[in-house]
């Protein structure tokens, strides 16, 4: 018993300190994405933090298998350098005893891998889309960031501000070019602001500035300059979500009869179970020889769980495209992971046993 809580305790504390360098791994190539995107216009500047929340719900899943399968396997690692691992296997203690700590210490956090896997991360991917939905139906002046040309109305008009108030009522330096009867037509003011109607409509109101005019494939050009020019920019149509695989609940894919959905099954059962085989994975892999270097073991742990974890993605788009029967798919990565966890297991038993005859 004294075991058992000593060891879930330090699996814990490598858990608490790897799930943080992860997450900040995450969390950093995430916002330098969203960042990026939002520079470029692509998103508008406030969105960024609720993309990332919904981005960090969706990596979560992978985040704790991860996390689960390398805490174990460092502080495995640790009793081998140390020496306890030895006076483990001199007791006459095998190393499958290791087996129950573990899965007590796994358990927990399988089922939240589980918890996020078929219901949250659903609902982060489906809120993700309703959420960009609503910013794409949002005012074309909402849409535009400082700095950048931006394309709305579906293209057919391109904005450029060099500078815009916090709520969008004054605007500087701005440049509109747009096509309406097969004509370009291109208007400049150093000032503006934004008008809202008795009736609801908005209007960008241009002060002193110059409309340029060209109809494509003629000499023809016009020049004119104005004291106010008002152009109407609307806010879209929030079109509803569409359904898909990623942003249906467990209980709907179940039901689902589609290879989309049966391949989206397939990963979402697959991910639980692939943590709880890596968490037993880590036990063998923990062992460290000293003449093969200290990280010897580590880079087998890492190859073996990229293969792990490619197999499943392989796995599951082979049932989403027809090419793999659905029951297949489900159990097939599984068992032939289970064939290096079982020669591992009975290679480092070996070693075991080889210490008791020494001890003996």
């Amino acid at each position: 018993m004294i075991f058992e809580r000593a060891s879930r305790r330090e699996f814990a504390q490598s858990a608490a300190g790897v799930s943080v360098a992860l997450l900040a791994i995450l969390l950093s190539t995430q916002l330098i994405r969203l960042l990026k995107d939002a520079a470029g216009g692509r998103i508008v500047p406030e969105a960024v933090a609720s993309l990332l929340g919904f981005a960090t719900l969706n990596f979560m899943p992978i985040l704790l298998s991860l996390t689960l399968f390398v805490s174990i396997l460092l502080s495995l690692s640790r009793a081998y350098r140390d020496s306890e691992m030895v006076i483990w296997f001199s007791g006459g203690q095998p190393l499958t005893a290791w087996t129950k700590p573990v899965l007590r210490f796994a358990w927990p956090i399988v089922g939240a891998i589980a918890l996020l896997s078929w219901f949250l991360s659903p609902w982060a991917y489906y809120s993700r889309d309703e959420y960009q939905q609503k910013l794409s139906a949002r005012s074309e002046l909402s849409q535009v960031s400082p700095g950048a040309f931006q394309e709305v109305s579906g293209g057919r008009r391109v904005i450029f501000v060099e500078a815009l108030a916090d709520d969008a009522s004054t605007i500087g330096n701005v440049f509109v070019a747009s096509v309406q009867d097969g004509k370009l037509g291109v208007v400049m003011s150093d000032t503006g602001r934004q008008r809202i109607a008795e009736n609801g409509d908005r209007f960008i109101v241009l002060d002193s500035g110059r409309r340029y005019e060209v109809e494509a494939g003629t000499p023809e050009f016009k020049i004119m300059e104005f004291e106010r020019y008002q152009v109407r920019v609307q806010d879209g149509e929030a079109r509803p979500v569409e359904p898909s695989p990623k942003t249906m609940m467990m209980h709907q894919l179940l039901f689902e009869t589609g290879d989309k959905a049966r391949g989206e099954l397939v990963w979402r059962i697959g991910v639980p179970l692939s943590a709880l085989l890596l968490a037993l994975l880590a036990i063998p892999l923990g062992y460290v020889n000293p003449r093969a270097g200290r990280s010897a073991n580590l880079l087998l742990a890492i190859l073996i769980y990229a293969i792990y974890n490619n197999l499943l993605s392989v796995s599951q788009a082979w049932v989403a495209q027809g090419r793999l029967p659905f029951w297949i798919g489900l159990w097939a990565v599984h068992a032939l992971m289970l064939l290096p966890l079982l020669l591992l297991f009975a290679r480092r038993m070996n070693v075991g046993n080889l210490f008791a005859r020494r001890r003996g």
